[in-house]
């Protein structure tokens, strides 16, 4: 029994292997272009948390412009010459995603830092999302300028 998961394992890793980056890539760009897309048609349930992450910028301008940035990173991931850009967007718009944490605790959790909110919650699993671009931007690689 064991002999045979591991052969099975075995074909399975290999081909994983070989097809992973562009799985988490493609994930990636559908997750972004379907996100940005919410925000651009007003729908997003993030546009609350992004009113009162940046309320210094008006919302009906800013979470629009937002989504077509979030779009156009998606798109981005599917465009292989574009990959490195796409990656350094979206790892500074991670960065951005985790404000919410530090300004908006008492949105974000119930208990700090032990039992986040539903939107503390939609904040973390970024961690997932800013990993994935870590696993790409390592295979996607810009040469140094001679």
């Amino acid at each position: 029994m064991q002999t045979i998961f591991n052969s099975l394992y075995f074909q399975f890793s290999t081909s994983m292997e070989k097809h992973s980056v562009t799985l988490m890539r493609v994930a990636l760009s559908i997750v972004y272009i379907w996100f940005g897309a919410l925000k651009i048609f007003g729908m997003s349930p993030a546009g609350e948390l992004v009113e009162k992450t940046v309320y210094w910028f008006k919302p009906e301008i800013f979470i629009p412009i937002l989504g077509i940035c979030e779009v156009l990173i998606g798109l981005g991931l599917l465009v292989k010459k574009m990959i490195p850009y796409a990656i350094t967007f979206l790892l500074v718009h991670m960065v951005a995603t985790f404000f919410p944490i530090f300004i908006l605790q008492k949105n974000c959790f119930d208990a700090f830092p032990y039992c986040p909110t539903l939107m503390g919650q939609y904040i973390i699993k970024n961690v997932v999302l800013a990993s994935g671009a870590l696993i790409i931007a390592g295979k996607y690689k810009l040469e140094p300028a001679k």
